[in-house]
């Protein structure tokens, strides 16, 4: 029997998840020592199916340190039976087997593994199915022999008949009906099924979904070897609904199970059965026969307990207003089919024989905005095409047939051709949109007519007497004359007919009043409102409502209202006694429906408000939690913390009645922070509510390795991190404590502020190493410390120039400068620069900043002479002392800026030797008053975009420019310059250097007649080889010859060409021959003969085999 084994010394009893589904795992021991585990299941027992007398063999796979013992029970006996049942262990396999080795059918049964150690156990069940070979005759009475037991003789089996069910759908969430479709369907069909889910934007669900994908595929890849083309349910022309897949089962022998809305559907191996699985190669084809409204629903393919499929049934009603039409196309033409329905859908089904139609580059698929016109257009016609086309919306279907003749002309006229009058169908739609909404009470007559020639009776339980359905149930165009396919079974059965304007009969029978819409049934929870409607048709009628066979009035703890047609029964404040079957009826005619009222866990808003705040508690209290809550009978109690569940042992204890549960944590530490959460759940739902549990504790150590800022002569700096774990408290200092190494003391420098993680150490020697440590300081205490690396304090390193400050403006009393900091700080940081000036004409440089280094890279110069001419040299300062200093920059002058000098005048070119160009310009009318100005000459040519400086501080007015090179053109500026800046250029003419290409003449040999044929011969022949047995050996020769010779191997004079054993090429010449292992039998002579119509030549060989 499965009776639970508790260790006696176990004292938890810890949930744990395995990476197998349906293994359940319990650690026993409140902490498992390092590098040893619990039991846990790599491959568990699979479902079986045997013959009787056959052998029933069960494997699982085990892992865990120490080597779990597995042991085997069974629901319904014992397994101690050692002719029956054989337990061993496969070193080989790795695998710990049960065989039955003459399996009977009282051994089918659920079976368990167990695996245990001394840390837990891993648990997780199989099922046995055994079927009968056959019926056993009774004994006859004169043999002595008792009358069999046909009970035992039964299949005993394990059945599994619901699928776990999916969790209904909440406000403001996606529905889980649609995660599960797009787990199984292909991305492009993402945007239609989130269409019919009301979803227009899904790609914020795509990370997600990739997500649950990627867990559903490691799920199936425990049964599933391979998975791909599923596609989606779909009606078939041929009247069957169909929806497959491809897939390579690891176990050949594994359960193949269908659902339809979580409950098991049998299914049978013929077209014969309602539902059906045909299975061709790896290809899985489900269908349902003559699919009726009532087959619609969420169908689920199953693999043992994996989920490979699931599709949505949907079933509308709808019928077709205007059916498609045959059309006939010329080759390259368009050709369109459109029809149009009587219920506005996002989409139909197009599909030509059995095969669907995409919308794509071939087959365009477009719907009206109201819905309702639906239009298939069949781009570039070709013959191929020819054949019926179906458009199928729900279960009902018609088709048409396209034509398509040879094109005449030859031509590509790609003109749509229509399949009749546009204009009619689009009037026909509108007229039905209009009766829709405008015509209700025609609708209503034209409902009484249609029942007026039928042969009903009384109206059905949901009232309905539409004359739109056939006997099966399935829906009918009534068009007779068309060609529409019905996809229920019609035989024997009268069609009833239906159109879109009213009917007018020989004969109309009042029928009365009739149901447009029945009560449906509904579910409430207590304390909420709950509606039951209907809706006649007409609104002169009265109608009375029951509950369960009592006539109800508004004195009865409910509202009954009347909306002209509509009836309605409300009730505000349901309670547990509103659960019952009520009914409607009006002049004869009844609908009743079934109101549950359910009770699903309830937490009371403040007792909410209380649980979900923190508890706060120090490190080795306890900590507490009780809930109050209601609902229905029996509740289920769980608490989890970071979403482990929590169950009873040494540190947690539960208390649960059945009003109020109660968790107790004890001697708590700091790792057990985290969210605590409580589950209620009972049959009518679930509720949950989540608190946080925070453990104070001293801080963890700071952070290191610490980082050096600085290491100066006179200082040291450093910077760490803040502790992984602050302790639930904020840091308010860090403690620092240093020691010169070499030395044993540790000498305490104070605290610092928490807010800043860095130090720095002014009291240091030059030269000396020192150790510090750091303590981060809570209100709950003092971390370990930090011990940081030896940090040497910095030698007598001076830093590096900055660059050669630059004249920014110069005035008669003032001189601007600024510069750039050294590339070279010296390994500390700078604290200033010094300034020197040095008057031109004299050697003496003397300081500028006479009261303190400069801290910033600019400075303005204000002792200085007008009409004097300064240079200036800067030098930077760190911890160490001032670096040598930059190099001067260039001479200015105190004085007042004047303005930038006017351009030079036009610009001559001459060409006196070849090679080079001679520039005259006029001068600058400045001149003559500034004694400083001179010119500058710029070029550029057709070859290199860029101008480059030839020429600077010319005083004349001439230039000579060389290295012209011929077939390019030049460009040249000229720019007049004094101290304040360059003038506008002057450009000179574009100067091109010509040349002349003399004229190129080709003096072709006279042909001569060549014969390049020759007789075979060998370039380079064979060589003697000699090979070690077992080896590859490789002989080649190089042949010429033309016509290129047919080249011939033969060992011992028999043809090797033909010969599979050897590997023979010929390339360019090159002949080789290839053999991969050679041997004793391939010792003698190889010898090759080339052969061309002038000639032959032949070489030869001899290859010894080296043992």
């Amino acid at each position: 029997m499965l009776d639970k084994k508790r260790d006696p010394k176990a004292v938890v009893a810890i949930k744990k998840q395995s990476r197998v589904p349906g293994v359940v795992i319990t650690q026993c021991v409140e902490r498992v020592p390092l590098g040893k585990s619990t039991p846990d299941f790599t491959r568990k027992p699979l479902a079986t199916t045997v013959q009787e007398g056959k052998k029933a063999v069960l494997k699982a796979m085990v892992s865990g340190e120490p080597a779990p013992t597995v042991t085997w029970e069974r629901h319904n006996g014992e397994v101690d039976d050692p002719e029956k049942y054989k337990n061993r262990y496969d070193e080989r396999a790795r695998e710990h087997i049960l065989e039955i080795p003459n399996v009977k059918l009282d051994q089918a049964d659920t079976y368990r593994c167990l695996a245990t150690n001394e840390f837990g156990n891993a648990v997780c069940t199989t099922t046995l199915s055994v079927t009968e070979v056959g019926l056993k005759k009774k004994g006859r009475a004169g043999d002595g022999q008792a009358p069999q037991d046909f009970r035992s003789m039964l299949k005993k089996t394990v059945v599994v008949t619901r699928k776990k069910q999916l969790p209904p759908k909440k406000e403001g969430e996606i529905d889980p009906k649609l995660w599960e479709l797009l787990l199984s369907a292909p991305r492009k069909d993402y945007e239609k099924i989130c269409l019919d889910f009301g979803v227009t934007d899904f790609r914020w669900m795509l990370k997600r979904l990739n997500q649950m994908k990627k867990e559903r595929e490691d799920e199936q890849a425990k049964v599933i070897e391979k998975l791909e083309n599923v596609k989606q349910i779909e009606v078939k022309p041929n009247g069957r609904a169909e929806f497959s897949l491809n897939m390579t089962l690891w176990d050949p022998n594994s359960v193949i199970d269908l659902y339809k809305d979580g409950k098991s559907v049998q299914y049978g191996d013929d077209e014969t059965s309602k539902h059906s699985l045909k299975k061709t190669g790896t290809k899985y084809v489900f269908s349902i026969k003559d699919p009726q409204p009532e087959d619609a629903g969420f169908y689920q393919v199953d693999v043992e307990e994996a989920n490979v499929l699931t599709t949505d049934f949907q079933v509308p009603a709808v019928n077709f207003v205007a059916k498609i039409k045959d059309a006939k196309a010329v080759e390259s033409e368009d050709a369109i089919f459109q029809c149009v329905l009587s219920t506005p859908l996002n989409r139909i089904t197009w599909s030509k024989q059995d095969s669907s139609l995409d919308h794509g580059d071939k087959y365009e698929i477009t719907v009206s905005e109201d819905k309702l016109t639906h239009t298939l257009r069949v781009r570039d016609c070709k013959m191929a095409d020819n054949g019926a086309y179906y458009a199928i919306a729900g279960i009902t279907s018609n088709s048409a047939s396209l034509t398509v003749e040879a094109d005449p002309d030859g031509s590509k006229s790609r003109e749509g051709i229509k399949t009749g009058d546009q204009d009619n169908l689009t009037k026909q739609a509108f007229e039905q949109e209009k009766d829709k909404r405008a015509q209700p009470k025609k609708d209503t007559a034209d409902s009484e007519a249609a029942a007026a020639l039928t042969d009903g009776g009384e109206g059905s339980g949901d009232g309905s007497s539409d004359g739109s359905k056939d006997g099966s149930g399935m829906k009918t165009d009534g068009d007779d004359g068309d060609n529409e396919n019905n996809m229920g079974d019609t035989d024997d059965k009268k069609k009833k007919r239906s159109r879109t304007g009213p009917l007018v009969p020989d004969t109309v029978i009042d029928r009365g009043v009739q149901f447009v819409s029945g009560l449906s049934d509904t579910v409430a929870n207590i304390g909420e409102r709950a509606e039951l409607t209907c809706k006649l048709s007409t609104d002169a009628s009265e109608g009375r409502w029951y509950k369960n066979g009592k006539l109800l009035t508004n004195g009865d703890g409910v509202r009954i209202i009347k909306d002209g047609a509509c009836h309605k029964l409300k009730i505000d404040c349901c309670k547990k006694d509103d659960t019952a079957v009520y009914r409607f009826e009006a002049e004869g005619r009844k609908s009743e429906a079934t109101l549950n009222i359910q009770d699903p866990p309830k937490i009371d808003s403040d007792a909410l408000g209380k649980f979900t705040k923190p508890v706060i508690i120090k490190a080795g209290e306890n900590a507490e939690w009780k809930l109050q809550f209601s609902g229905g009978d029996p509740m289920n109690i769980q608490w989890y913390k970071d979403d482990d569940e929590l169950l009873p042992g040494l540190n947690v204890k539960t208390e649960t009645s059945a009003t109020q549960s109660q968790l107790r944590l004890t001697k708590c530490q700091r790792k057990d922070s985290g969210e605590v959460k409580i589950k209620i759940k009972n049959e009518f739902g679930t509720t949950e509510a989540t608190s946080r549990l925070i453990v104070l504790d001293k801080p963890t150590p700071p952070q290191g390795p610490a980082e050096i800022i600085e290491s100066a002569v006179t200082s040291v700096e450093f910077k760490w991190k803040p502790p992984k774990d602050s302790g639930g408290c904020p840091i308010t200092s860090y403690i620092i404590e240093r020691q010169q190494v070499g030395r044993s003391k540790w000498t305490n420098l104070g605290e610092i502020s928490g807010s800043d993680a860095s130090y720095r150490d002014s009291d240091v020697d030059p030269g000396r190493r020192y150790c510090y440590r750091i303590r981060a300081k809570t209100s709950e205490g003092i971390s370990d410390y930090l011990q940081t690396e030896a940090i040497a304090a910095g030698v007598l390193r001076y830093p590096g120039a900055p660059t050669a400050p630059k004249v920014i403006s110069a005035f008669k009393d003032c001189i601007n400068l600024a510069w750039s900091p050294p590339c070279d700080t010296g390994g500390t940081k700078i604290v200033g620069y010094n300034l020197e000036k040095n008057k031109k004409g004299t050697n003496y440089w003397s300081l500028v900043n006479q009261v303190g280094p400069i801290t910033d890279t600019k400075y303005a110069v204000k002792d200085v002479f007008e009409g004097a001419a300064y240079e200036f040299r800067v030098s930077a300062i760190n911890l160490s002392g001032a670096g040598d200093p930059s190099i001067p920059c260039d001479t200015v002058i105190a004085r007042d800026p004047k303005n930038d000098p006017r351009p030079p005048g036009s610009v001559e070119l001459d060409q006196n030797i070849p090679g080079t160009v001679t520039l005259s310009w006029s001068p600058s009318p400045d001149e003559k008053r500034d004694d400083r100005l001179h010119y500058m000459v710029s070029q550029r040519d057709s070859f290199k975009r860029t101008w480059r400086t030839m020429a600077d501080n010319l005083f004349n007015n001439k230039f000579t420019v060389v290295n012209i090179l011929p077939g390019r053109e030049y460009y040249f500026r000229v720019f007049a310059k004094n101290d304040m800046g360059l003038s506008t250029p002057t450009e000179s003419p574009v100067f091109e250097n010509r040349k002349e290409k003399e004229k190129f003449k080709v003096n072709m040999p006279k042909k001569k007649n060549v014969d390049f044929q020759a007789p075979p011969a060998f370039i380079v022949p064979l060589k003697m080889r000699t090979a070690p047995q077992g080896y590859e050996c490789h002989m080649s020769c190089a042949v010429k010859g033309d016509p290129s010779p047919r080249v011939t191997w033969y060992r011992n004079n028999i043809n090797l060409n033909t010969n599979t054993n050897y590997h023979i090429t010929n390339v360019c010449g090159v002949c080789s021959l290839l053999i991969l292992r050679v041997g004793a039998k391939d010792n003698g002579e190889y010898k090759v003969v080339i052969e061309n119509k002038l000639g032959s030549a032949e070489c030869s060989m001899i290859l010894n085999v080296r043992e």
